[in-house]
């Protein structure tokens, strides 16, 4: 028997970031809308303790130790119900790897769903949103799926309703982007200013009620934009093959260093597609599609 849970991307469509906290963290107002780009974890019971196996785009620069979110989930499921950790988790994997998509953190939601149900233990839901809040502030959202706004570190979740759907791309870079570094560089262009405290943007929320694109265009933020130009400035030439491309908004997707250009439709996301293919200022390109729903057990 083996468990076969598909867990989609996310983008920010909004990011708003406090000040550093005692902790080292940083307060946030982040809201999340899930994408249809996905990673698949298929979670099959093992005579030999915990394997992790990786396919797929990047698979290369995965992690297959204990330090792999998805392998860190099922450790944490197995240690609450004083179990052995005994499963293989294999990760075919289609979201960028540090591309700020939550690509780790779907893998861990999509392995603590996945073991939940190949091992029956029968985790509510609050237990299974509580082992990913443990696991990692993007985790939960991966869980939840659809649209919501993430509080705290960006693991309190409240759920938003969608009007429609939101069509984009999603240009890859040619390299990858460590989320601590990105908020490091976010503290050093802060210091001496004063960061204010961190709230959703009623604009973002009733454009995503509404269904309107050309309105969350207009709302869209990120305010580790700057951190991450900052230490990858090739981004900006992305960013601007976007735009004229004809793009309603061209963000850099959380901590980045993949870049998101919203599109009014499923045609215009393909052009914008076609444009920054050929503009030579990435590595690849992705469209897709949302709000989806959160990590799904499909078999």
């Amino acid at each position: 028997m083996s468990v076969r849970v598909r867990v989609p991307a996310k983008v920010n469509v909004q990011l708003a970031v406090g000040a550093a906290r005692p902790d080292g963290f940083h307060d946030l107002a982040n809201v999340f809308l899930a994408v249809s780009l996905y990673d698949e974890i298929t979670a099959t019971p093992a005579a030999d303790g915990l394997r992790v196996t990786c396919e797929g785009p990047d698979a290369g620069q995965v992690p297959l130790d204990r330090t792999n979110l998805a392998a860190r989930a099922a450790l944490a499921l197995a240690d609450r119900y004083g179990r052995a950790p005994d499963v293989h988790l294999h990760i075919a994997k289609d979201i960028p790897v540090a591309g700020g998509m939550a690509g780790g953190s779907a893998d861990g939601a999509g392995a603590l769903l996945a073991c939940d149900a190949l091992w029956g233990t029968g985790a509510s839901r609050e237990e299974l949103l509580d082992i990913c809040a443990e696991l990692g502030s993007d985790v939960p959202f991966s869980l939840v799926g659809g649209a919501a706004l993430g509080t705290g570190r960006g693991e309190r979740l409240t759920e938003l309703e969608v009007g429609g759907d939101f069509h984009w791309v999603f240009a890859l870079a040619a390299r990858g982007l460590s989320t601590p570094a990105v908020f490091r560089e976010f503290d050093r262009l802060g210091e001496g200013l004063e960061i204010p405290e961190p709230a959703a943007d009623q604009a973002v929320l009733d454009a995503l009620a509404k269904g309107d694109a050309a309105a969350l265009a207009v709302a869209v933020s990120n305010d580790l934009q700057p951190a991450a130009l900052s230490l990858f400035p090739e981004l900006s030439d992305t960013l601007a093959a976007g735009r004229a491309a004809g793009a309603l908004a061209a963000l850099v997707s959380g901590s980045g260093p993949t870049t998101a250009f919203l599109a009014t439709d499923a045609g215009s996301a393909s052009d914008i597609a076609g444009v920054l293919r050929a503009s030579g200022t990435c590595r690849d390109v992705r469209t897709a599609a949302g709000a989806v729903p959160g990590a799904t057990v499909l078999e």
